[in-house]
């Protein structure tokens, strides 16, 4: 049973699709006018994990996540760069490809619409608010009127109508019937890009795009609306209420959002400290910077740094050397007498059990992880010994093709399973271990000494055995 922390809510409910076996999905994207950056790449990954997830509970999954690809912001930047709207849109929608395509998004299936593209589906939902009386127009603007949905505006972000009222300012000349109204479609302005509207030339406010796009590919009720958590006031709010007045139904069932990114303990802000994807991407691979974001449950802040996505590439490095390992043991001659590994057959139920407990509390993908670690950690130890019998063989590689799957298919991790540890291969490391090995039948004790503690500097760990040196990282 899938449960999922419920904004709307305010707690954990029990996960109840609209139609059975199917997930309907919609992720508010990013609004084009720069390249993304990491705050953006926490939910694009998150959400696109949950998808996989589903899908891996049997669940077939519709995802849309949109594009904003008319805003303030994006007509400052095309003013600035002398360019129109839409150049500024597909400069930097293919920018996002090209940057979230380095961190494993699952695109295949997916549904991407611009905004721009369903200006005729806002202008039917404003016409909709209007003739049911819950939007007015002034002066070519159209604005929705909180008054007539006061009792249930709010639910989302938790705030009271009147405590908004008094904690908001409007002008004596201000045209807006009350200062917590808010724009639904916006008349033209000298400079911007406008359509023909019944109201006149404008353009459409920011939050009914999002209901535009959701109603249309997903209708009035769908399951799982996500974002981050700084959508859901003003932007989620207002969805919700212009949506179910002007179509009906339920509009979302489930609202999820993800929390901050802090860099080295600040938070991050576009006007002060922020990181780029790509220039993260020019340190670190995407499937580390995946793992990182992953390694923390998405409601928490979590802290980016280069000692946390180092952590990361290590904990990455040690998942995929202990599968290495796992390879040549598969490779080797079966001994008859050797390990079956038993234990090993215990953990690997025990922990698959434990992924899927931690992923349907909320898809605690941190949990997650750490029943594949604890997995890995007994992989390691099953490998220690003498050569493997057939049996355990078969529970070496069930537990090799689990991992692999888990990582890569649900968590969207790639794994680099060539035999390359670094920069050195496995073959390298063994003829290291070789000199290592005539050093110490030469009793060349600080050469041998010398040896362990480079590989222990980047991270290779041996261990003397009675016959044998093994090494893991």
């Amino acid at each position: 049973m899938i449960k999922i922390y419920n904004t709307l809510s305010g707690k954990v409910d029990e996960f109840k699709p609209v139609r059975e076996g199917e997930v309907s999905m919609y992720v508010c994207g990013p609004t084009v006018y720069n390249y993304i950056h990491i705050g953006n790449a926490r939910p694009a990954i998150f959400f696109d994990t949950v998808r996989r997830y589903f899908e891996y509970r049997g669940y077939k999954v519709k995802y849309v996540q949109n594009f904003t690809d008319v805003d303030d912001k994006m007509i400052r930047r095309a003013n600035e760069e002398g360019v129109s709207l839409k150049d500024i849109a597909e400069k930097y929608i293919k920018a996002y490809f090209e940057d979230t395509s380095k961190v494993n998004l699952k695109e295949a299936g997916m549904i991407r619409p611009k905004a721009t593209e369903h200006i005729g589906d806002m202008i039917e939902i404003i016409q909709n608010l209007i003739e049911k009386g819950y939007a007015y127009e002034a002066e070519g603007d159209v604005y929705f009127n909180v008054e007539k949905y006061k009792d249930g505006y709010g639910a989302l972000s938790k705030q009271n109508v009147d405590d908004l009222k008094s904690g908001a300012r409007i002008e004596v000349a201000d045209i807006k019937k009350s200062p917590v109204d808010f724009a639904l479609w916006k008349a033209a302005k000298e400079g911007e890009p406008s359509w023909e509207s019944p109201w006149g030339k404008g353009r459409p406010g920011w939050h009914i795009e999002c209901s535009a796009m959701s109603h249309r590919y997903l209708g009035d009720t769908f399951d799982i609306h996500g974002g981050g958590q700084d959508l859901i006031f003003p932007h989620h709010e207002n969805e919700i209420a212009q949506s179910k007045c002007s179509c009906g139904g339920e509009f979302a069932r489930y609202w999820m959002h993800n929390g901050y990114i802090n860099i080295n303990g600040e938070k991050m802000s576009k006007s002060g400290t922020f990181m780029l994807l790509r220039q993260v991407l020019d340190q670190f691979e995407g499937r580390v910077i995946r793992l990182f974001i992953l390694g923390a449950h998405y409601r928490k802040p979590m802290d980016f740094s280069n000692y946390e996505l180092n952590q990361a590439k290590s904990s990455l490095e040690r998942i995929e050397n202990a599968l290495l390992r796992a390879k040549d043991a598969l490779a080797a001659d079966t001994k008859e007498d050797g390990a079956d590994c038993a234990e090993l057959a215990e953990v690997l139920k025990s922990s698959s059990e434990k992924f899927v407990t931690a992923m349907d509390d909320d898809f605690n993908t941190a949990q997650g992880l750490g029943a594949i670690f604890e997995l890995i950690k007994e992989l390691n130890k099953a490998l220690e010994g003498d050569k493997l019998s057939a049996k355990g063989k078969e529970t070496v590689k069930e537990t090799v093709d689990y991992v692999v799957n888990i990582m890569q298919e649900v968590l969207g991790v790639i794994l680099k399973l060539d035999n390359e540890v670094g920069n050195l291969t496995s073959e390298l490391v063994e003829f290291i271990l070789e000199l290592r090995r005539e050093a110490r039948a030469d009793k060349n004790w600080a050469m041998s000494d010398k040896i362990r503690d480079r590989l222990a500097e980047i991270g290779i760990k041996i261990k003397d055995g009675k016959d044998t040196t093994t090494w893991s990282m």
